[in-house]
């Protein structure tokens, strides 16, 4: 089984402080540690699995190839495309957001 690396684009990076800082400061540094040991097991699912996640948003917003996945015990989705090489990571966002209207654009990067 081959195992594609996991890489962040700029906005999933931004999402992912953004997020981390929230919950530091809201919950506090043990919540904030578990929502990173929950993106590192994502990173490894997707890495050897990337297939994991739904195609749903694909559809939805006409993003083909587009994949979300849960992140375990926290209301985040991570968006991403599987490349030859790799696995890029869009966006880690709120699923209570408006994922649409946070979605707009990206093709673009």
């Amino acid at each position: 089984m081959t195992v594609k690396p996991v890489v962040l684009r700029s906005l999933a990076q931004q999402d992912l402080e953004a997020a981390i800082d929230y919950y530091a400061e809201a919950a506090g540094a043990e919540i904030a540690l578990h929502f990173i040991e929950a993106l590192a097991q994502a990173h490894v699912l997707l890495g050897s699995h990337p297939e994991a996640g739904s195609a749903r948003y694909a559809f939805e917003l006409n993003l083909p190839g587009l994949r979300s996945l849960s992140l375990t015990r926290f209301p985040y989705l991570l968006f991403y495309i599987e490349r030859e090489a790799q696995i890029e990571i869009w966006r880690v966002l709120h699923a209570q957001r408006d994922i649409p209207a946070q979605m707009r654009g990206l093709p673009d990067e």
